[in-house]
């Protein structure tokens, strides 16, 4: 699930960055980059994984 939202935010970043536009001072192309990074880190964890990890 993280991954698919990180996906989501590289290519929101990605049309930000091709348009040259932000919206206002606190969403701009580094703001989405580094929470797309952040999800891709807590995807790589297994944050988000479900209930399969525990039922062992």
């Amino acid at each position: 699930m993280f991954a698919l939202i990180a996906a989501l935010l590289f290519v929101i970043a990605l049309v930000f960055e091709i348009a040259g536009l932000a919206v206002g001072s606190v969403l701009r192309v580094t703001t989405l980059g580094t929470a797309g990074l952040l999800c891709v880190a807590l995807h790589l964890m297994g944050v988000g994984a479900g209930w399969s990890l525990l039922k062992k």
